[in-house]
């Protein structure tokens, strides 16, 4: 075992979302990672902290956040439109990822696999909602700065990440959006 795992995602970089827009400037799956990372761990400390909601650690949200598109290492970013065509193609992918994700979590040392399973696989139930929330959080603030830079391509995704948004009905991302999401519409000299 060469044990690649950490060569692997330092890939991710590589990997473009996106891809079936006009983009003004490009976004990876590292970068998106990141910033689903950020979030999670904003959404679990608003939860906690500010609305007394019990919430998971947020230290945890932000770990699978890191890794929760890990998996396209792999199988590559299918796009949106795709992805959740039907429910046959959506359960489809979704063993693909998860065959991807075990994968990659054999490329480990043994000893560390079960430190990564439950981030990779994403089965953490209690962080999951919290991911999936900072996951289509990140998605709306792309589209966002693309109208920002005049790119009306982004208008339909705007929309529809914030339709699923809402419908989530998670108090701490509906506090984010009403309190934080307008300062990503200024520019550095507004903020």
């Amino acid at each position: 075992m060469a044990n690649e795992f950490y060569a692997l995602l330092g890939r991710m970089r590589y990997i473009t979302r996106w891809g079936l827009m006009r983009n003004t400037f490009s976004e990876n799956i590292a970068e998106h990672s990141y910033q689903v990372a950020v979030l999670s761990h904003a959404l679990a400390l608003i939860r906690r902290d500010i609305l007394g909601l019990p919430a998971p650690d947020p230290d945890k949200c932000a770990a699978a956040a890191l890794y929760h598109d890990a998996s396209e290492i792999l199988t590559g970013d299918l796009p949106t439109p795709i992805k959740y065509y039907n429910p046959d193609i959506r359960g489809a992918y979704k063993q693909v990822e998860r065959v991807a994700g075990n994968r990659l979590l054999d490329m480990l040392p043994a000893a560390l696999r079960a430190s990564y399973e439950s981030h990779v696989l994403e089965d953490d139930e209690e962080v999951l909602p919290f991911v999936k929330a900072a996951d289509k959080l990140s998605a709306h603030i792309k589209c966002l700065e693309e109208q920002k830079a005049g790119n009306t391509e982004f208008d339909t995704a705007a929309r529809q990440t914030w339709e699923a948004m809402k419908a989530m009905e998670r108090p701490e991302l509906d506090w984010f959006l009403d309190n934080c999401l307008a300062a990503f519409t200024l520019n550095l000299d507004q903020l």
